[in-house]
This record gives C-alpha cells, sequence and structure tokens, in this order.
C-alpha cells in the first residue's frame, strides 16, 4: 500500500509543470511521509456546481496547476462536444496565490483545445468576468478565485454562456471529462495564441454600473470602505466616481490587494473581527455606512451607525433595504432569493405584487430565475442588475444602498429607520445562524444523520408543524442536501456547506408589531426565540 502510494505520487510529480509544486512534493517523497502523502492522494479535488476549491499544494487533493491544467480541459472537452468549438471562453482571476498562473494555464488549454480564449487584463473583481462573458457573446467563463477562504486556499468557477454558473447535469458533465484527462501529455498548451484584454471591457461595465442608479437621485452619502485585502477597490471607487457620490474613505491596511490577509483571520466582512478596521475609521470620520466588499468583490457588506457605535447589517436586512428601494422604484419583475434567506422578501413582492421565486442555495439557481429583476441571499450576496451581470455583485450593490441612504439622508432618516418601517408593516422577521467550522468533516455528516433518525418535535417551544427532508426535493425545488423544519412563527435550515468545512443553521423568526412603539418588545422576544432555538438545535444536532 506504501508503496502504491510512493509510486502513484512519483508519477505525479513526473508531469507536474510547477517547480514550487514539485520541490513540494519531492520532499515529502523523501522524507517517507506517507500521512501527509496519503491526504494529498487519497482522491482527487471534486469539480461540482460551486466549480473546484481548496487548499495549494501538490497532488490531486490540493488546487495545483495539474489539477487546473486538467480541470480546464475537461471543461475545453466538455464545450466542444457540446457545439461550441471555436467560441470564446473568457477567464478573470483576483490576486489570490497562483491565480494569474491557472489563468494563463487556461488560457493555454482552451487555446490548444480549438476554442478562442480572452484573459481580463489584470485581477479584477469577479462580477467583470461574470458581466465579460455576456458582453463578448463567449460560450464560456471562468474565474480564478476563493472568494472568502483562508489565505491558503484559491478555486476554480465556471460560468456557461449565459453568464450565470454551472449547475447539474453541466458539473457532472465537465467532472466526467475532467475524469477522462489521462495525462497531461495529452493535454495539448500552446505558449500563446489567446487574447489579453485591454480596459474597454471593464470600461463597459463600469458604464452599466450607471444603470442601477435613478437618474437625479440624492448621492450625498459618505462612506467609509474596505476592499478586504481583495481587489474591489478600484472598480468600486471609479463607479462611485462616474455616479457622483463622495469619494469613499479607504481603510487604508486593507486598501490593497494582498494574498497574505495579514489583518483578518478569515477575510469575510462575515466573520468576527474582519470589519473592527472599518469600524475604527467610521468612528474616526463618521460616515453615512460602511460599505465591504470580500476579496473577489462580488458580496457587499453593509453597516450603520446604531447607538453610539456601529454594528454590521444582517445580508437579510441589506436584501429587504434594496428590495423596498427597486419596489418604491417602481420595479417590475421577479424578485427571488434562495430558501435560506429571509422569508420577508416574499411579503415584501406579495405587497408589490411583483411575482416571487425561491429557489436552492447560491446564486447559480437564483441567475436562472425566469424575469429575475433582483435576487439576494444571505450571505450578502445581491444581484441589482440581472441584464449586465447574471451573479451576485458586490460593486452595483454597493451603489444602490448608498443611493439608498442619500436619499434617506435628504429625508433626515437611516437606513435602521427604514428597517423599522418594513418591521411595522411587514412583521419583525430576525434572522440568525448557528455556523459550526470543524477540521473533521465526518463531524457535519454525523450532525445531519442524527437530525434525520431523531429529528425534534419542538424547538425553544414552538411545535415543528412540517419537517423536511431536501435530498427528497419538494414540488417547487430539486434535491438538495439539507432538512427545513416550520415552526409556530419561526422557521430552520439545516445544510452542510458548499464551500467550506461548516456545517450552517438558518434561523428566522417572525414577530407581528402593530406600531413603532411596540419594536423594541418585538426585538426581545425575536432575540430570545432565536437564543432558545439555537441553544435547542445545537443539542438535537450533538454539535
Amino acid at each position: 500500500m506504501q508503496d502504491e502510494l510512493i509510486a502513484r505520487a512519483r508519477t505525479w510529480l513526473a508531469e507536474d509543470p510547477d517547480a514550487e509544486t514539485r520541490e513540494e512534493l519531492a520532499g515529502l517523497i523523501d522524507a517517507g511521509d506517507t500521512a501527509e502523502l496519503a491526504a494529498r492522494f487519497s482522491g482527487t479535488l471534486q469539480f461540482g456546481t460551486a466549480g473546484l476549491r481548496g487548499e495549494l499544494g501538490a497532488g490531486p487533493m490540493r488546487m495545483n496547476r495539474s489539477v487546473v491544467i486538467r480541470a480546464a480541459a475537461g471543461l475545453a472537452a466538455y464545450l466542444n462536444k457540446q457545439g461550441s468549438a471555436g467560441g470564446l471562453v473568457v477567464i478573470g482571476y483576483d490576486a489570490r496565490h497562483k491565480s494569474a498562473d491557472f489563468a494563463r494555464d487556461t488560457a493555454a488549454v482552451m487555446t490548444g483545445a480549438g476554442l478562442r480564449a480572452a484573459v481580463l487584463p489584470r485581477p479584477l473583481p469577479t462580477p467583470v468576468l461574470a458581466f465579460a462573458i455576456r458582453h463578448l457573446g463567449a460560450v464560456a467563463g471562468v474565474e480564478v478565485t476563493a472568494s472568502h477562504n483562508p489565505p491558503r486556499d484559491n478555486g476554480y468557477k465556471v460560468y456557461l454562456g449565459d453568464g450565470s454558473q454551472i449547475v447539474p447535469p453541466a458539473d457532472a458533465e465537465i467532472a466526467a471529462e475532467i475524469d477522462a484527462v489521462r495525462s497531461l501529455a495529452d493535454v495539448p498548451r500552446p505558449d500563446g495564441g489567446w487574447e489579453t484584454l485591454d480596459d474597454s471591457v471593464l470600461g463597459a461595465y463600469l458604464a452599466r454600473t450607471d444603470a442601477v442608479l435613478a437618474d437625479g437621485s440624492p448621492r450625498t452619502a459618505r462612506t467609509v470602505y474596505t476592499a478586504m485585502h481583495g481587489v474591489g477597490k478600484d472598480t468600486l471607487l471609479a463607479a462611485f466616481a462616474r455616479a457622483g457620490f463622495p469619494e469613499p474613505v479607504l481603510v487604508a491596511e486593507q486598501a490593497e490587494p494582498d494574498p497574505e490577509f495579514p489583518t483578518v483571520a478569515f477575510p469575510n466582512p462575515e466573520e468576527p473581527g474582519a470589519m473592527d478596521l472599518a469600524f475604527a475609521k467610521a468612528r474616526e470620520t463618521d460616515p453615512d455606512l460602511i460599505v465591504a466588499n470580500d476579496p473577489d468583490a462580488d458580496r457587499c457588506a453593509v453597516a450603520v451607525k446604531d447607538g453610539a457605535d456601529w454594528r454590521m447589517l444582517r445580508g437579510d436586512e441589506v436584501g429587504a433595504l434594496l428590495a423596498t428601494h427597486l419596489v418604491r422604484r417602481g420595479a417590475q419583475g421577479t424578485f427571488a432569493e434562495s430558501i435560506v434567506s429571509s422569508s420577508l422578501l416574499g411579503r415584501i413582492a406579495e405587497k408589490a405584487g411583483l411575482p416571487y421565486e425561491e429557489t436552492l442555495t447560491g446564486f447559480k439557481w437564483i441567475a436562472r430565475v425566469d424575469g429575475l429583476r433582483y435576487g439576494y441571499e444571505e450571505a450578502l450576496g445581491y444581484c441589482v442588475d440581472p441584464e449586465g451581470v447574471r451573479d451576485k455583485d458586490g460593486i452595483t450593490a454597493a451603489l444602490l444602498i448608498t443611493e439608498l441612504a442619500s436619499q434617506l439622508k435628504e429625508e433626515g432618516r437611516t437606513l435602521l429607520d427604514l428597517l423599522d418601517d418594513i418591521a411595522v408593516e411587514h412583521g419583525l422577521h430576525a434572522t440568525d445562524q448557528l455556523s459550526v467550522r470543524v477540521e473533521d468533516l465526518s463531524v457535519i455528516a454525523r450532525a445531519m444523520e442524527q437530525l434525520r433518525e431523531q429529528p425534534p418535535t419542538t424547538l425553544a417551544g414552538l411545535a415543528i408543524t412540517k419537517a423536511e427532508d431536501l435530498t427528497r426535493g419538494t414540488d417547487r425545488l430539486p434535491p438538495t442536501d439539507g432538512l427545513r423544519y416550520t415552526l409556530d412563527g419561526a422557521r430552520v435550515i439545516v445544510r452542510p456547506s458548499g464551500t467550506e468545512p461548516k456545517l450552517k443553521c438558518y434561523l428566522e423568526v417572525v414577530v407581528p408589531v402593530a406600531t413603532h412603539a411596540d419594536l423594541p418588545e418585538a426585538h426581545a422576544t425575536a432575540a430570545d426565540l432565536l437564543a432558545k432555538i439555537k441553544q435547542d438545535l445545537s443539542a438535537a444536532a450533538g454539535i
């Protein structure tokens, strides 16, 4: 067994095109580190609807040039079989370690497979790539990014010609083509022949961002902005300048791309501590709101002054604010969200007489809703211009929330005042999340198994009126690994994360509110219920 492991590692080493990972793997072989080799050669990084994502390093269970070349070859073979031979594939990348190398390898493989390849001119936000696919009439797009994962990770996100991310069965069909690649020697990789795009695509994207704002709307709100060590700064500043907003005050320590993400434990605005520097800058400069992007700038976080200090708005709160703003501006079309997001969007759409759709988790599903006008997900993702970008877009979302803050500012009001109005109109929809990060993925499997075998009948004293195992699908949703509990005045969804080693539980309670005077009591009731649901759910799942 050990000899077989060493033999597999030597075979991989012989065709690895990257000097860095070759040296790393040779060191493991020479040291006889069978435990580490077993971890890296226990299988292959699985290609799914999120594409690929994993830790950088040598071997088939890590992200590296060999894995990326195989993935690109599989995608190229799939496109050729789909009748897209000779079509254009656009490739974007972020500023993480190896991203530029992975982008260049992808361009070479596409060119070698008879497709045309065009690479964005430098590290740019993921929404620019999603826009470029539709703008240039491409048959597919690839974004090299690990979004808000830890510094040691990278990833590979695949879009098809409609500009939205892949969904089944395309993922399985591409995965089968990847598996069919026997050796890297079988993959033609010319040294050139692809195009490096100039700034005209970025210019077209920026021109399109103007469309999300209303003509003549107030543009007075002042912002503090953090790019979270990612690629958002230049594009966001250019969009804000075009729109005529005051120039955002930058969190200087996090403004420039840095693949080490030195000031944060996890470069995700939702993680504890990630926004501390932005809060400090806001205390110093007293803006109207804080805006943050994650490292590839497809997500947008918003923080506001609440009493004496600053707090992050939940994704569901921003989702409701943007929906209300669009409704008041007369938006027409379908409002959509994923099942883990607040049910408040459905109420807003219903009252406005607009179509509403609920999808599985992920923008790959939201983006495919017919007639989509606005889509959001609680994990800070908002699609406010689906004709331009069929994906979440942290730049245009930042523009729209800053327009709303400007409008409220002119009225002597704030985003929190509007949230209060929404609660009185539709009921207080309070959400929270129980998120457990694990080292060992079997912990997640055990928790899901326990909940399936011994499902709770009550949570926080509320009877569970409906329990659904989403692996069976529903009349509106295809199957997915998840559990949904409907309670009297509450809802809980439990699912493994698709991109991180986490078990995620999404909680929502709805408390009726008669008047603004009833809001403090409603908030206290909701907070108490959420805390008790969290406690009871933890016990039921054994986590």
